[in-house]
């Protein structure tokens, strides 16, 4: 048993005799992600999270471009598309449920609003953590609550009163980041809303939804109601975006979120009333602010960054998991290229993140403007056809170079992995 009752799972090293001890704080996806590839390299990883288990459900999440060619090189393809929403595309529809626009799954060569790769942010960190689970530590129930830092090593101090030292410490542990708090400063100082609210829980498939997508919007309020197939054909994923300049609820309060939702929903129209009539019994609620994460740097000493943590782009975006992917594999790559070293390491990482990250972070800008509410103060909505667009969707799904790491010191390739066919050194 771990602290306080807890469960904490370690069934072998993680990592040769020797390697770095890395603590990740977050078991979302960019924790776990980053867990397989330092073990890969040779860490000995430890990844603690402050919910007692994974947490299931969650939005869709898509990937695409650079970030399937990860997932392939983590040797996980097949297992992440096993796990997949399946979802054939998506209707936007008027109040009566007409059809006005489509978009299928296999446009823009399965990079388009519905990726070739969509699967539950739940399901894909469970797909994650089973990967990793035997060869990384994980502490559940638990969270960092001190940490000291010098030119040897970081000292950790946890909520639940264990004491160790490790050589390197990443928080992946997402947008309210505590870590990030800790370290660099606190939440305004990075936090950029973007005037939306999101919620998604998941309802009873009532709808006779089938492998399709369907989205309403009113565009006089900035709200929207959306419904999507999950794997579980006998339930749906409801999501609503709300336009709010202001929001003052407490991410935690649940009851709160859910009398904000009712409050801000009424009267929308179209599936709305029966889709809220399921709030009071889903058993997997969330609501918070459309945020963007901008920072000058992502790592201080041997503290990084990684993920929604470091950089998030918003659920606008549609790119905040492939940001977590891409990341994990480049910001574990460079610190083993480094010889563990934080200062080159994180450097590099950062280097070769920030304009895939800025091109990610300005698509969410845009998709946020486009949602905002008409009025004489409102900004024009972007136009979405000219070459400018195109180019920069180029950058934002496959702006990053993914160097081979193959032959870096401590390199352990995975069985069916194209990483395990690569050539030696990091380029």
């Amino acid at each position: 048993m771990g602290v306080d009752g807890f469960r904490q799972e370690r069934t072998s090293s993680g990592g040769g005799p020797g390697g770095p001890r890395v603590l990740v704080a977050g078991a979302s996806v960019a924790g776990p992600a980053l867990a397989h590839w330092l073990r890969r390299w040779g860490a000995e990883v430890t990844v603690v999270e402050r919910a007692p288990e994974l947490r299931p459900g969650g939005q869709a999440v898509d990937a695409r471009g650079v970030a399937r060619e990860v997932i392939a090189r983590m040797g996980l393809d097949a297992a992440v598309r096993a796990a997949c929403t399946d979802t054939a595309g998506a209707h936007t529809v008027d109040a009566d449920g007409h059809v006005l626009e489509t978009f299928r799954a296999d446009d823009d060569g399965g990079d388009g609003f519905i990726a070739d790769i969509e699967i539950l942010r739940g399901d894909l960190a469970r797909v994650l953590y089973d990967d990793t689970r035997d060869h990384v530590e994980y502490v559940f129930g638990d969270r960092i609550a001190e940490l000291a830092q010098d030119a040897d090593g970081v000292d950790v101090t946890f909520a639940g009163g264990d004491r160790r030292r490790f050589d390197l410490v990443v928080g992946a542990d997402g947008l309210h980041s505590e870590l990030r708090a800790m370290v660099f400063g606190p939440p305004e100082r990075f936090l950029r809303h973007l005037g939306h609210v999101l919620a998604f829980y998941s309802v009873p498939n009532e709808f006779g939804l089938d492998r399709w997508l369907l989205e309403y919007q009113d565009q006089e309020s900035g709200r929207s109601a959306l419904l999507r197939p999950i794997q579980d054909a006998t339930r749906a994923m409801a999501m609503f975006y709300l336009a709010s300049s202001d929001f003052g609820v407490d991410y935690r309060d649940v009851a709160a979120q859910k009398d904000l939702l009712r409050e801000r929903m009424a009267g929308l129209g179209w599936l709305t009333p029966d889709i809220l009539a399921h709030l009071d019994d889903t058993p997997d609620f969330y609501l918070d602010q459309v945020a963007q994460v901008v920072m000058d740097r992502w790592s201080s000493g041997r503290v990084g960054l990684l993920g929604d943590a470091a950089f998030s782009s918003s659920p606008m975006s549609g790119q905040g998991t492939g940001l977590a992917l891409v990341g994990a594999y480049v910001l574990a790559g460079e610190l083993a290229a480094a010889g563990w070293d934080p200062a080159t390491g994180f450097a590099r990482y950062e280097a070769r993140m920030r304009s895939f990250v800025e091109a990610n972070q300005e698509i969410g800008r845009l998709n946020a403007r486009s949602r905002a509410v008409p009025g004489p103060d409102a900004e024009p909505a972007p136009d979405f056809t000219g070459e400018w667009f195109t180019e920069l969707v180029g950058r934002a799904i496959n702006g990053v170079e993914l160097p081979e790491y193959a032959g870096v010191p401590g390199y352990e390739s995975a069985p069916d992995s194209a990483a395990s066919a690569a050539s030696a050194g990091p380029r």
